[in-house]
């Protein structure tokens, strides 16, 4: 398999985390969105990062169906089965993929709109939807910090983690590290682990 995109995104890096943790052996394409339309648009002519060439040929898109697709592979899930444990882990995932959009969509605003076009009420409205995702994450997390070890790790600590190192890389003044302790001691935990180590969030200065 071959999972094409760049590692400062916090979808495909979630992707390639897991992949590891599953035993999967997979190729990485560091291409552009941008940087690489062409080669990309070449792979996947609807060029969507992070992007999954399968064993027979087959292209999928979105993180969370790869991940799917994934775990049928390995023969396991790091997702929990029993209900009232899985809806947490749902939220929590949600929360933080949430995140990562709304990051997304500020980076775009300041990167690829003129200034001159850019609307300052949405831009506000994006901010705070991105704070109250980590707010939300940040109060689960004083209710029941998530499992770090790598051993134990379920795909929650997976995205929680790689969303906030995201957002710090890009957005530090946006959401300030301060004001969210749970998010910074679980991100600060999981990036120590070797499988975190191995698969760094490289291109953190520029969204590809």
């Amino acid at each position: 398999m071959k999972l094409i995109g760049m590692l400062d995104s916090p979808f495909v890096r979630r992707v390639a985390i897991s992949m590891r943790l599953l035993g999967l052996p997979f190729e990485h394409g560091a291409i552009s969105v941008f940087r690489g339309f062409d080669a990309f648009q070449s792979i996947n002519p609807v060029v969507k990062a992070p992007t999954l060439i399968c064993d027979d040929g087959s292209v999928l898109m979105d993180s969370t169906l790869m991940l799917v697709y994934a775990e049928a592979l390995a023969g396991r899930s790091l997702m929990p089965s029993a209900p009232t444990e899985l809806v947490r882990e749902l939220r929590l995932i949600g929360l933080a993929l949430a995140a990562c959009e709304k990051t997304a969509q500020i980076v775009y605003e300041r990167g690829l709109r003129p200034a001159e076009k850019r609307h300052q009420p949405w831009v506000e409205r994006v901010t705070g939807q991105l704070n109250a995702a980590y707010r939300e994450l940040d109060d689960e997390l004083r209710g029941a910090m998530l499992d770090a070890s790598e051993a134990n790790l379920r795909q929650s600590g997976i995205t929680v983690g790689v969303a906030w190192t995201f957002t710090q890389c890009l957005l530090p003044e946006v959401v300030p590290a301060d004001g969210f302790p749970q998010l910074v001691a679980h991100a600060l935990a999981v990036e120590s682990l070797p499988v975190f180590q191995a698969i760094p969030c490289d291109d953190g200065v520029q969204l590809s």
